[in-house]
């Protein structure tokens, strides 16, 4: 097909010697049909593209290799880490990549590179598909390190919050930084045995050595992946601090009601009983303020030994 046809097709492609990228986003049926005419895939692997539910995975066929991978992207709206889809079909001289929902910006953007500089092109292109896939993951694989710095940021201030000041929006921000991160894991965790598998896998059309080239991009996984994990042990951490401190601070505050209605209920009991309307001993309807006097010195008395016993059993 011509360049016309890609166009219309929502296909964009560029080229160096025998190697050619081409570049799909949002594919639809018609782009599939393209593949299909363009290329001699698996009609499995072209329903994959239409698909929007695939889970991570690899597969092989004599000659070229299909993979659906999933890159994180971070929805500033919900707060939080959601996973989006790439296909990439790659050959002996041609590297199809599909951005199923258009939003891995790290994708388009080293495309628009290669396709616009032509010193990308002849770095990336001029080498071999294995050598492009290579860029192309490491570039995706790239993009989720400020991601992953954002949610260590995340916890490094609620954790100084903790620390300081501890109040009732912690446990919001606890929660909202724990569904983040456990987005992100469901993100990362599938990526690590697709790419291990094309670490160590022998692919003679890609012409490159996977230990070494994919054995770096899996090193990066499994680096982010140890990240996560540390970072799921310290939010864990923070939540269980939380909580306590939280039932520390109402289990002070019942304590300290406690003795404020210690110290008042013998007062109160005196008041509630001379408040009666009967002849009681020292009454207060003689019209002398002696009676009153003692009431209100017997009150302080009582209050006051009743401070002192619970300061003398250390529980003020």
């Amino acid at each position: 097909m011509s360049s016309l046809d890609q166009k219309e097709f929502n296909i964009r492609s560029v080229a160096k010697g025998k190697l050619t990228w081409f570049y799909i986003e949002r594919p639809t049926s018609k782009e599939v049909e393209f593949l299909s005419q363009r290329f001699k895939f698996h009609p499995l692997d072209l329903d994959d593209v239409i698909s929007r539910i695939q889970r991570p995975k690899i597969d092989v066929y004599k000659d070229y290799l299909f993979m659906v991978l999933h890159f994180p992207i971070f929805d500033k709206e919900n707060r939080i880490t959601r996973p989006s889809e790439t296909d990439i079909f790659i050959g002996e001289n041609y590297v199809v990549t599909v951005d199923c929902s258009g939003d891995l910006k790290p994708l388009a953007k080293f495309f628009q590179e290669c396709e616009t500089d032509k010193n990308s092109r002849e770095r990336y292109l001029g080498r071999s598909s294995g050598f492009l896939l290579y860029h192309i993951l490491d570039r995706l694989v790239g993009s989720c390190f400020p991601i992953l710095d954002k949610v260590t940021q995340n916890i490094d201030e609620i954790e100084d919050i903790i620390l300081t000041r501890p109040i009732p929006g912690t446990v919001r921000q606890i929660s909202l930084v724990r569904r983040d991160l456990i987005s992100f894991r469901r993100v990362i965790h599938p990526q690590i045995a697709v790419i291990e598998t094309l670490e160590k896998g022998e692919y003679p059309f890609l012409k490159e050595e996977e230990e070494i080239y994919f054995g770096d991009i899996a090193d990066h996984i499994r680096k982010i992946w140890g990240v996560l994990e540390d970072c799921k042990e310290v939010i864990d951490g923070l939540s269980d601090t939380s909580n306590w401190l939280t039932s520390h601070r109402i289990q002070e505050i019942m304590r300290l009601l406690t003795i404020i209605m210690g110290i008042l209920a013998p007062p109160t009991l005196i008041a509630s009983i001379y408040g009666m309307n009967i002849p009681l001993p020292g009454g207060v309807n003689s019209g002398s303020l002696l009676p009153l006097g003692i009431l209100l010195a017997l009150m302080a008395i009582t209050a006051g030994a009743i401070f002192f016993y619970m300061r003398h059993r250390k529980y003020l």
